[in-house]
Formats: C-alpha cells, sequence, structure tokens
C-alpha cells in the first residue's frame, strides 16, 4: 500500500488495483468522504469514455473544451479535504481534465453517429441509383431485342397497359399510363398470370398514375393484369380486372 493513500482513486475507479490495494482502499473510503465523493465522479466519467464509438474529433474540440472548463467555477466535493500532500494533483484539475476528455469523447462519439449516417444515406443513394441504371439498361435490352411482341389493352379507368416481351432475353416489361391516379386509399397493382393464378408484379405508390416495371420470365405467363387496390397492395386481386392483356 502505497504511503499517499489518497493518489489510489484513480486506479480504484478503473479497477487497476491488485485484492491489497482494493481492500486496504476500501477500508480507507469508509472514512473519507472527500475521496468516496471523487470516485463516484472518475467512475462516471470512465463509464462515459467508455460509452459509443471512438472517432478523430476535429482539431480544434479539444481547445475549445478545455477554455471552456478553465472558465467554469469547479464545486469542491462535500465534507472535510484530505490531508495535503505535496505530490498529489489538486482533485478538482484533475477532474477538469476527465471531465474534458469525455466531453471531447463525447463529441467524438457523436460526430461519428452523424457520419455513421450519412455514409449510410450515400450509399443507399449510389446503390439505388445502381440498380436504376441496371434496370433501364435491361428495358432498353428487352424494346430492342428482336423476337419482342407488344399488346396493349384499354384500361376500364381510363388510359392503357402495354407489355413488351421477349424469350430471346426471357423478359418483359410492363408500361401501365392511366387517365388519373385512383382515390385516395387505393393504388394501381400489376400481375402476371400463370395456369390461372394471379402473382403480383407490382403495386403503384399512392397517387401514382403510371409505372414502368421490368419482370423477369413474363413470356412464360399467360397474360398480364391490372387492378385497382387498397394501399398499399394486395397479396391477391381483391376487385374485378381494371384489364386484361393476354400474351398466349
Amino acid at each position: 500500500m502505497t504511503a499517499d493513500v489518497h493518489s489510489l482513486i484513480g486506479a480504484y475507479a478503473l479497477d487497476a488495483l491488485d485484492d491489497i490495494d482494493r481492500a486496504a482502499f476500501g477500508r480507507h473510503l469508509r472514512e473519507c468522504a472527500a475521496c468516496r465523493a471523487e470516485a463516484d465522479e472518475l467512475r462516471e466519467a470512465a463509464a462515459r469514455l467508455a460509452d459509443g464509438a471512438w472517432s478523430v474529433p476535429p482539431p480544434r474540440l479539444r481547445d475549445n473544451v478545455m477554455a471552456e472548463v478553465a472558465n467554469t467555477r469547479q464545486l469542491r466535493p462535500a465534507g472535510p479535504p484530505p490531508a495535503a500532500t505535496p505530490a498529489r494533483t489538486p482533485p478538482s484539475h484533475r477532474l477538469r481534465l476527465v471531465a474534458a476528455a469525455a466531453v471531447v469523447v463525447t463529441a467524438a462519439g457523436a460526430g461519428a453517429a452523424v457520419y455513421t449516417v450519412q455514409d449510410q444515406r450515400v450509399r443507399r443513394a449510389e446503390t439505388l441509383a445502381e440498380s436504376a441504371r441496371q434496370n433501364e439498361a435491361r428495358v432498353r435490352s428487352i424494346l430492342a431485342a428482336p423476337d419482342v411482341v407488344v399488346r396493349d389493352e384499354a384500361l376500364d379507368t381510363g388510359g392503357r397497359v402495354t407489355v413488351a416481351s421477349s424469350r430471346l432475353q426471357d423478359a418483359g416489361v410492363i408500361m401501365l399510363a392511366a387517365d388519373g391516379a385512383p382515390a385516395t386509399g387505393q393504388v394501381y397493382q400489376l400481375w402476371t398470370i400463370r395456369s390461372g393464378t394471379a402473382a403480383s408484379a407490382g403495386a403503384l405508390g399512392e397517387g401514382q398514375a403510371a409505372a414502368v416495371q421490368l419482370v423477369e420470365g413474363l413470356p412464360a405467363a399467360e397474360g398480364v393484369g391490372v387492378t385497382v387496390e387498397p394501399a398499399p397492395g394486395s397479396a391477391t386481386p381483391t376487385t374485378p380486372l381494371d384489364a386484361l392483356v393476354t400474351l398466349t
């Protein structure tokens, strides 16, 4: 046990004492209110330092924090002050440094969280853009195929649905151009029909009246149907077909 028992507060708060020193310092804490208060504050600061992800803070963040700390009045812990020793760092100064470090890490962690969210948004936008480019290229290849067959039918509610399919590409494109969007709470939904069973090929959003939908394997279908469904769409058609394009 070191002669300056008070200097063990930091190691105690970080659980860095051996069994003998921890037991001895534990007895000291029962008698020293000032050390108890400081140990509690150091534990809280250490917990904050361990929380969140580390990231490099802005260059002037530490200087700004330290300037604020220097101008902030520090309160002394309750109870009688411990015996003064020449080598001991003043508790208020040590707590200022720990608090400053905690603020820096907390701010850096917040900055890292913001950067992560922004990075995820950028990556998602890039993924969506790349997917759109690939879909557009696929649609162009189908429409330009030498065996492409184009069929269309009028919508009962006004407008047309056009289907282009290519066996060489083993895919097709459904193009919907309605005269107007369905009523509020309803959407247009596209269906492929195989062996008399309808499978969803996609539902438009509320307020939408036009769409271009790429459907892989479409030449194997018997037909393409359009219905008006409750938003955001149905698992199976719940209303009569607004249009049916026969493919065979």
